[in-house]
C-alpha cells in the first residue's frame, strides 16, 4: 500500500515508520521543517532510521501545506497518524490532537484514501484534561467519516521507568506517588506497538475498531517497576514517595495564577497531567464493574 504517514519522528512514529517498510508498504513520511523536538537533538540518527521512505517537509497544522508538502494531490491508500501534541496544554492539544487530524482527514479524502489508522491513548476513557478531550474529537470525527479505520489506544510504554534509570544508577531512590501501588500499567515496547500499528492496515480483525493494546503478561505497579529496575541494576531497593496532596496543592496554586498569566494556566494544565498518571491506571476501562481491568489477556 501507499502509505502516508504524520508524526514520524516521535518514538513510536519511528518504530511504526520500520514496520509498516518492513512489511513492505511504500512509504512517505511528512516531517515538520525545521525537525520536531524529539528529533532535533539527533537531526542525522532520525534521517538514517527513515532510510527507504520518501521524506517530505511541511506543517501538518496547515492545510495548504497538507495539500502542497504532504499530500501532493496525488493517490495515496492509507494514512497512518502517530501525530500528538508535545505539552498537551489546551490550546497545544485543540491544534494538534483535533484540528491537525480534522485537516489531514479532510485532504485525505479529497485524493481518494480509503483507510486512516489512528494512534490515540488508552486515558481517553476517563477523559479529564483538554488533550484527551481534544483526542476523543477526532476520534468521532474519524470514525463518522465513512473511510475504515483503526483507532489504537496503547496502555503504556516504558517511559516512566526509562525516565528515572538515571537516577537509579547513580544511587538515588525511585520516585513513586503514595505507595507506588494505586496505579498499574501493561508495558509496550516501541516496535511491538509499531509492528501493530502497521499490521492495522491489513488485518481486516482491525478494521473499524478502538483497539486498546499493551504488552504480555500482568498489570505492573510502579514499586514493581522499581523493584525490577533495582534488581537488574544489583542495587538495594529504595524508594522515595511523593504525596498525591502536593500536586494538588501545586494545582490550587497555578490555577489562582493562571487567571493572570496564561503561561501559569499551561502549568496548572501539566500538573494536572501530571496528576491524573499518578492517580490513574493506563489499563483498560471496565464501565459495568467501574474498576480497571487488571487481567493478563
Amino acid at each position: 500500500m501507499r502509505v502516508l504517514l504524520l508524526g514520524a519522528t516521535g518514538t513510536i512514529g519511528l518504530a511504526t515508520a520500520r514496520a509498516l517498510m518492513q512489511q513492505g508498504h511504500q512509504l512517505v513520511c511528512l516531517l515538520r521543517k525545521p525537525l520536531g523536538s524529539a528529533a532535533a537533538s539527533h537531526p542525522n540518527q532520525i534521517l538514517t532510521s527513515l532510510q527507504g521512505a520518501e521524506l517530505r517537509f511541511g506543517d501538518p497544522c496547515r492545510l495548504e501545506s497538507l495539500k502542497q508538502d504532504a499530500f501532493c494531490n496525488e493517490p495515496f491508500d492509507a494514512v497512518v497518524s502517530c501525530l500528538a501534541s508535545r505539552t498537551g496544554t489546551p490550546q497545544d492539544a485543540w491544534a494538534v490532537d483535533y484540528q491537525a487530524h480534522l485537516l489531514a482527514l479532510e485532504v485525505a479524502k479529497s485524493v481518494g484514501v480509503r483507510q486512516f489508522v489512528l494512534l490515540s491513548a488508552i486515558c481517553v476513557q476517563k477523559p479529564l484534561l483538554a488533550f484527551q478531550k481534544a483526542k476523543l474529537a477526532f476520534e468521532s470525527a474519524l470514525i463518522e467519516s465513512g473511510l475504515t479505520y483503526s483507532i489504537v489506544r496503547p496502555t503504556a510504554f516504558f517511559k516512566s521507568l526509562s525516565g528515572q534509570l538515571t537516577r537509579v544508577q547513580k544511587g538515588k531512590p525511585f520516585l513513586i506517588f503514595g505507595d507506588g501501588r494505586r496505579t498499574a500499567c501493561k508495558p509496550i515496547s516501541d516496535d511491538d506497538l509499531g509492528d501493530f500499528m502497521a499490521r492495522c492496515l491489513t488485518d481486516a480483525s482491525k478494521h473499524n475498531q478502538i483497539l486498546p493494546i499493551g504488552g504480555p503478561g500482568p498489570a505492573i505497579t510502579p514499586r514493581e517497576q522499581g523493584e525490577y529496575l533495582f534488581q537488574k541494576l544489583g542495587k538495594a531497593v529504595q524508594f522515595q514517595s511523593v504525596p498525591v496532596g502536593l500536586l494538588d496543592f501545586i494545582i490550587g496554586v497555578l490555577d489562582l495564577l493562571g487567571k493572570i498569566s496564561s503561561k501559569a494556566a499551561d502549568k496548572a494544565e501539566l500538573a494536572r497531567i501530571g496528576r491524573y498518571y499518578a492517580t490513574e491506571s493506563m489499563l483498560v476501562w471496565n464501565a459495568a464493574l467501574n474498576q480497571y481491568d487488571w487481567c493478563t489477556d
